[in-house]
Parts: structure tokens; C-alpha cells; sequence
């Protein structure tokens, strides 16, 4: 069966930086699509950012713009999410996701959680100002 197993969150400082790792297993990892997400306590789940093999690698401009970055790994099953200049309003837990479906999506749906099929347990990271 498809895992999503996340790593790397953690307690850090504003300023500092994190890199999460989602390594997937049963799926064709380069051809399904990636995505992060995040859930603050009290809120609705928001996309991050995607990697998707159409559409290349999206990031969230209004939240995260010009500090966190999607990459994948094709051989080691994986995809990161280098989260830089990481500010108190970052706090919550990271999710990874995987679209397996080869229908066609757009940009839209791959940013919201209707777009994914499987889903990791999540990694919770906090940031303290």
C-alpha cells in the first residue's frame, strides 16, 4: 500500500531554517504529483507548495514567497521542502501528499486537499519568536 512518511520538523527560532522530507513507497513517484500542506491549530488545511510533473515545482506566493522550496529526489523515492527565514506564523504541522491519478488536474485543484489521494501522518514544526 502507498506510505508518506515525513521527517524533520522540529522547535527552531525565527530566522532559522528547516528542511522536510516526505519519503513515499508503493507509487510510481515520478509520475505522481507531490504537495505539501500545512494545518495550524483552529484552521483549515493550506497548500504549501507541488511538485507535479506537468506543471513543474508551485509554491504558495502569498505565504511563503521567496522562502520555502519544493525539489524531489525521483531516485530516492522523496520530496523536500526547505523552509528558510522561518517566521512564528509557520508554526503548524506539515503534511505531504500524493496525487496518484494520471487524469488531468489543474493548478487549482493540485492547490487544495481534493487533489490528493494519500496523505502522511505529519511532521510538526514550531517556530518561537
Amino acid at each position: 500500500q502507498v506510505q508518506l512518511v515525513e521527517s524533520g520538523g522540529g522547535l527552531v527560532q525565527a530566522g532559522d531554517s528547516l528542511r522536510l522530507s516526505c519519503v513515499a513507497s508503493g507509487l510510481t513517484f515520478s509520475s505522481s504529483t507531490m504537495g505539501w500542506f500545512r494545518q495550524a491549530p483552529g484552521k483549515e488545511r493550506e497548500f504549501v507548495a507541488v511538485s507535479d510533473w506537468r506543471y513543474g515545482n508551485t509554491h504558495d506566493t502569498d505565504s511563503v514567497k521567496g522562502r520555502f522550496t519544493i525539489s524531489r529526489d525521483n531516485a530516492k523515492n522523496t520530496v523536500y521542502l526547505q523552509m528558510n527565514s522561518l517566521k512564528p506564523e509557520d508554526t503548524a504541522v506539515y503534511y505531504c501528499a500524493a496525487r496518484t491519478s494520471r487524469l488531468f488536474a489543474t493548478t487549482s485543484l493540485l492547490k487544495t486537499p481534493a487533489g490528493y489521494n494519500y496523505w502522511g501522518q505529519g511532521t510538526q514544526v514550531t517556530v518561537s519568536s
